[in-house]
């Protein structure tokens, strides 16, 4: 069986097992399942600390597993990334009191604080900055009141925690990160049960990123609708029984489906109709 780990809690918990339920997988109904066996599928998952993930894909003792790039990076395990998943996007950024830090410059012989260690300190040496860096784990935006650090480096999103905290954002982002599969270093490439898992994976992110459009259309108007959805090969076309006109199918960027619309009404197009793609393989 190809053996998968899983986050077990935290952000990126939930849409993980959404995203694999909808790739035709089963999981658990409880949290205190640890481990889960889908025999259909002939896969065991099982469900560990989203920091642990890295170290156990990368000591072989799990096939494949989905994690944060953030996390991958921090623990230094001997694993990389095969597919980015599109959710728990975050951004990693320096802070600090105002007026005391401004530039990356400015991190030279100051003290660090932060829960991802080894992510800032691989930052600060590829820049040869000399900095210390204090782990903490849990928030971190108190750490420069309590006098235990002059910046901090967190995650950031719209940065209402850290300007509640008297604290702004400066330099350039540390990183962006996102949910992502995981493999071994070195591990075979070609294996068929993690590229089936993987084209998957990769048929429920197309449908949710695509919607199905159909649409009647006068043939006289037929080329300049087909410019507006010209599918990923090309649309589907039959003619109808009233003459003159013909019924068009095509997949569209759901988030360019309502211009779309909009566009191909102004055309002429009528009974334009947009459905959800579940599954798809490409």
């Amino acid at each position: 069986m190809l053996r998968i780990a899983i986050p077990n809690k935290g952000s990126l918990s939930g849409p993980a097992s959404a995203m694999l339920h909808e790739a035709g997988y089963q999981q658990r109904k409880e949290s205190k399942e640890l481990v889960l066996v889908d025999p259909v599928n002939e896969v065991e998952f099982f469900y560990l600390r989203p920091k642990d993930i890295a170290i156990y894909v990368s000591a072989g003792r799990l096939d494949i597993g989905i994690t944060g790039e953030d996390l991958l990076i921090d623990s230094g395990a001997g694993a990389e990334p095969i597919l980015p998943l599109g959710f728990a996007r975050s951004t990693f950024r320096f802070a600090a009191k105002p007026g005391t830090a401004t530039s990356l410059e400015d991190l030279a012989g100051k003290t660090i604080a932060t829960s991802y260690e080894g992510i800032v300190a691989k930052f600060l040496a590829e820049r040869g900055i000399e900095a210390s860096v204090v782990h903490l784990d849990g928030a971190v935006e108190t750490a420069i009141e309590l006098g235990v650090a002059q910046v901090i480096a967190d995650v950031v999103e719209t940065g209402t925690s850290l300007r509640n905290a008297g604290l702004e954002v400066f330099g350039e982002p540390i990183m962006t990160s996102e949910a992502v599969v995981i493999r071994r270093n070195g591990a075979d490439a070609e294996d068929p049960k993690v590229q089936q898992f993987l084209r998957r994976l990769q048929g429920v992110l197309v449908a949710r990123s695509y919607v199905m459009m159909d649409y009647d259309c006068r043939v006289e108007h037929l080329e300049k609708a087909v410019a507006l959805t010209p599918g990923l090969e090309s649309p589907t076309i039959s003619p109808l029984h009233h003459e003159g006109w013909v019924a068009v199918r095509s997949m569209v960027a759901a988030k360019e489906a309502q211009r779309i619309m909009d566009d191909l009404y102004a055309l002429g197009a009528r009974a334009i109709l947009t459905t959800a793609i579940h599954a798809c393989r490409l």
